[in-house]
């Protein structure tokens, strides 16, 4: 134990000299070996028994991760690397492969600056290596590659050192063609990965040896030693010759940026302040004498501390019982424990200096995206935008009605911690609805809910998540009267162009915030595809849906704007159709009539006037609802193709593309999400659990004309609902 508190005291040490400081991630596909890789550059820095390492998966220390054996939250660890002579200290976090916990990966992104891209010499390039990849380049993170398992090449595959270097080469290709797609542009053909630069590692995480160019030159060892190594089952003494930790923390020392470097780009891409202010000279410094300012990247629930925020201190210091602001958030809150991590403890500290990745417990009001400082009236970080969105719900009860209270309470805390849940609690019904990006997400928490906090719980089957959208622009302005007739609001919709959608989705456009600069917004979205008249009138925008206000001269109007503005994120949340969330709308108000006397234009009269108007605007447009699709990747020997087409072929699937390797296929469909319940156990059944699969969000597409009626009356009995949508008669009356 003597060498990890050595190593915990120097890391100590190092926290206060951001330019030896490495903030990493290390990404990849589900079972391309990341927690096997954390584990083992811990155990060389000695943070834990190198016997252990690749076998005790430090970083799954969750009981479910263990189970599954998978990574399902992300876990941060601090080492300290000797490089060159000088003491360095990474902060690496672990991230989790499975498409449905990408959330995870997005927001421990903005964490770091540099990350380790983990690519299997078997498997490949696969669907999530793109999006992880796509994750870390949107956030400016610099990228190295990892080519782990190439031992499984030589004992499984029987491959030639010829074959080995053919594979790599494709391997690096391929990430690289990746990274050329989605680089910004300041960074095109800087950030090209290739073993000759050093940016490239092979090896195997579970064995502990990796090699990489350099490392080979300085060692006198070349690619045909290794290959003998391997063939002749000497890992041993290749573990000796090119210890892993050595090599990639090496890597990762010499390649990726300290948080001195890497602040300077990467502030202007997250933060949209002045940076000729003060904090934001500071933040693009790294100052440690400024105010501080935190981005909140995780919320770690523990059981005797409480809530604990997680993130990146971009400057200024962070000490304990120092009092700081969650912005956005009404009143302060007290530092009351300042911490870094290694594996799941945490080590406590009496400060921690800008460029660090900390732990600080006492800021109730953060969830995971929140900006923490020392100033109530800084800009806040831009918001962090998920690649994909809940589209799996569940409702959840209670067995016991006094543990009601209690549910509410970690329902809410559950969604702090991670915010790809969506919690709704209905009041009329009781029913507690959570909503998440897949089956495996929801049984995840729920066992949180049943194990960790002690409640038992009854779950509703899952259900699908729908969008509504209008299929063409309303012919007639409509009219929505104030319940007291006194005032009247005419309305026009009409889909979005998909360009519009899309950027708002990706985050370009930000909505369900303050327009910060109208004219910067009116001239993007004229850009893509918007008409030039329109955009300058945007009154709001939710979700992925827009509000332009189109009148002219209409007194009093300015006073009901906030209450119209209600109104339509009112409208957007529950669409007309069926109560689900709408998409790609654009909701025009022509005309108003008030009334002059404030008394009669309150929220009570105003909100359902501006609601009625706008459902009866969508309604006689025609609405429809779009059903969330998955791209499905299963690989199965040749022979056992035929059991996964008709499986795919029952579940409405559109088969895309078959590419073969060897005697290995791997098919490609897109599937509505509605028909994938299940699909686990049906595929090991059909190819008699031989079958390898992975899935990606693929976005909505609208249902098929035959299937929208009963969609939308099962919809509509399920919440209680006539089953029968309202006709435009009904929002007129």
């Amino acid at each position: 134990m003597g060498r990890r508190e050595d190593n915990i005291r120097e890391a100590q040490k190092i926290m206060d000299k951001p330019s030896y400081i490495r903030n990493i991630g290390i990404a990849a596909h589900i079972d391309h070996g990341k927690t096997t890789l954390s584990d083992n550059l811990i155990a060389g820095a000695g943070m834990m028994s190198e016997e252990l390492a690749g076998k005790q998966l430090l970083l799954d220390f969750d009981e479910q991760e263990q189970a599954r054996g998978i990574t399902i939250n992300s876990a941060n660890a601090s080492m300290v690397h000797t490089y060159k002579g000088e003491n360095h200290l990474i902060n690496l976090i672990d991230t989790p492969g499975h498409v449905d916990f990408g959330g995870d990966v997005t927001r421990a992104m903005r964490a770091v600056d540099g990350c380790v891209i983990v690519c299997c010499a078997v498997e490949g390039v696969m669907p999530q290596t793109e999006t992880v990849i796509r994750q870390a380049l949107k956030e400016k993170v610099k990228p190295v590659l990892f080519i782990n398992k190439v031992d499984r090449l030589i004992n499984e595959l029987k491959v030639t050192p010829e074959e080995m270097q053919k594979r790599f080469v494709k391997i690096i290709k391929q990430v690289n063609d990746l990274v050329t797609k989605v680089v910004p542009q300041e960074f095109r053909g800087k950030w090209f990965m290739s073993p000759e630069s050093g940016t490239v590692a092979f090896g195997s995480a579970y064995h502990n040896w990796a090699i990489s160019v350099p490392y080979m030159q300085k060692q006198g060892v070349t690619f045909k030693d290794i290959y003998d190594y391997l063939n002749q089952g000497r890992q041993k003494e290749l573990l000796k010759k090119a210890p892993l930790h050595q090599v990639l923390l090496d890597m990762i020392i010499m390649h990726l940026p300290n948080p001195v470097e890497a602040q300077k780009y990467r502030i202007p891409h997250i933060w949209h302040g002045d940076e000729g202010s003060e904090i934001g000279k500071a933040m693009v410094h790294c100052d440690p004498r400024s105010i501080p300012v935190m981005m909140v990247t995780k919320i770690i629930i523990d059981p005797h501390a409480g809530e604990i925020a997680s993130g990146r201190l971009f400057s200024g210091t962070v000490e304990r019982g120092q009092e700081l602001f969650v912005i956005g958030m009404p009143g302060n809150a007290r530092a009351q424990a300042v911490s870094v991590a290694v594996g799941p403890d945490r080590i406590p500290v009496e400060k921690a200096i800008a460029g660090n990745i900390v732990m600080v417990s006492g800021l109730r009001s953060a969830i995971a995206g929140s900006t923490v400082s020392g100033d109530p009236d800084i800009d806040a970080f831009e918001k962090i935008v998920h690649v994909s969105e809940p589209v799996v719900t569940v409702a959840v009860e209670a067995k016991h009605m006094k543990d009601l209270p209690k549910l509410v309470e970690v329902l809410r805390m559950l969604a702090k911690a991670d915010p790809s849940l969506r919690v709704e609690i209905n009041q009329e019904t009781g029913e507690h609805l959570l909503s998440g990006m897949g089956e495996l997400h929801l049984e995840i928490t729920e066992y949180r809910i049943q194990k960790e906090q002690g409640i038992e719980v009854k779950t509703s089957p899952p259900i699908v998540v729908y969008r509504e959208t209008i299929m063409k622009r309303s012919q007639r302005e409509f009219e929505g009267k104030s319940p007291n007739k006194h005032n009247r609001f005419y309305f026009l919709v009409e889909p979005l162009p998909e360009a519009v959608v899309n950027a708002i989705r990706s985050g370009e456009i930000p909505s369900d915030e303050r327009i910060k600069d109208a004219k910067a917004m009116a001239k993007q979205l004229e850009g893509l595809g918007m008409e030039k008249e329109d955009v300058k009138h945007v009154y709001w925008i939710s979700g992925s849906n827009i509000f332009l206000n189109c009148t002219k001269g209409i007194q009093y109007l300015h006073e009901t704007r906030e209450l119209l503005i209600d109104s339509f994120k009112e409208a957007m949340t529950k669409g007309p159709r069926a109560w689900e969330p709408c998409m790609g709308v654009c909701v025009k108000l022509m005309d108003a009539k008030l009334h002059e006397d404030a008394i009669h234009r309150g929220p009570g009269q105003v909100i359902p006037a501006g609601r009625s108007g706008i459902y009866g605007a969508m309604v006689e447009a025609g609405t429809t609802l779009l059903e969330p699709k998955q791209k499905i990747f299963v690989t199965v020997p040749n022979e056992l193709m035929g059991g996964v087409n008709r499986e795919l072929n029952s579940r409405r699937c559109t088969i895309e593309d078959m590419p073969m390797e060897g005697d290995q296929v791997t098919i490609i469909a897109a599937a509505p999400v509605s028909e994938l319940f299940g699909f686990a156990g049906a595929i090991r059944g059909a190819t008699q659990g031989r079958a390898l699969w992975t899935t990606e969000f693929l976005g909505f597409t609208p249902i098929p004309r035959e299937l929208l009626d009963n969609a939308t009356r099962e919809i509509r009995t399920r919440k209680g609902l006539k089953p029968e949508p309202p006709t435009a008669d009904y929002y007129s009356a």
